[in-house]
């Protein structure tokens, strides 16, 4: 399952790792799924953890430049993209019941879905794992970020093209 690169990539052990649910276009992992519930019991909501360093920096950018707000406005303004949104926070339960059931965290997803924009790195890890079309907003970031792992390092001396 990747999990050196993994740990590499985070800098810190992985916990409740099921698989690699999407990779880079050099083929190392940046989305996990994740148990919905840790080893230690705890309830994770975190069904796609966002696992390459260089992706998580450009996301952090955005969210520092506000872009978190201009996606909830839109949220806010747009029936469609409210409808597409609610879809995507479904689809995230319906991914993360399959792998079990946690009453603790029954009915919700993550990155805000389906009412806010909390978290861009949870929607964009979304967005990867199902695949285009299922997550708007994850979409939408996705978008904005262009190719930002072009040259980049995503764990030891691999290099994405």
């Amino acid at each position: 399952m990747d999990r050196a690169a993994i740990e590499a990539q985070l800098g810190r052990p992985i916990r409740g790792a099921l698989d690699v649910a999407h990779r880079c276009s050099c083929g190392q992992p940046d989305v996990v799924l994740t148990a919905p519930r840790l080893e230690d019991g705890t309830p994770f909501p975190t069904t796609f953890y966002l696992t390459c360093p260089k992706l998580t920096g450009a996301i952090g950018t955005l969210e520092a430049n506000g872009v978190m707000r201009e996606l909830q406005d839109e949220l806010d303004a747009d029936p469609e993209v409210a409808a597409q949104y609610q879809k995507a926070h479904e689809h995230y339960l319906a991914t993360r019941t399959a792998l079990g059931d946690v009453p603790e965290i029954d009915g919700i997803s993550a990155g805000g879905m389906p009412n806010r924009v909390k978290c861009l790195h949870v929607l964009v890890g979304h967005s990867l794992a199902a695949g285009p079309g299922v997550n708007p907003l994850g979409d939408r970031v996705l978008a904005m970020l262009g190719d930002t792992t072009s040259g980049a390092t995503c764990v030891g001396d691999a290099k994405c093209e």
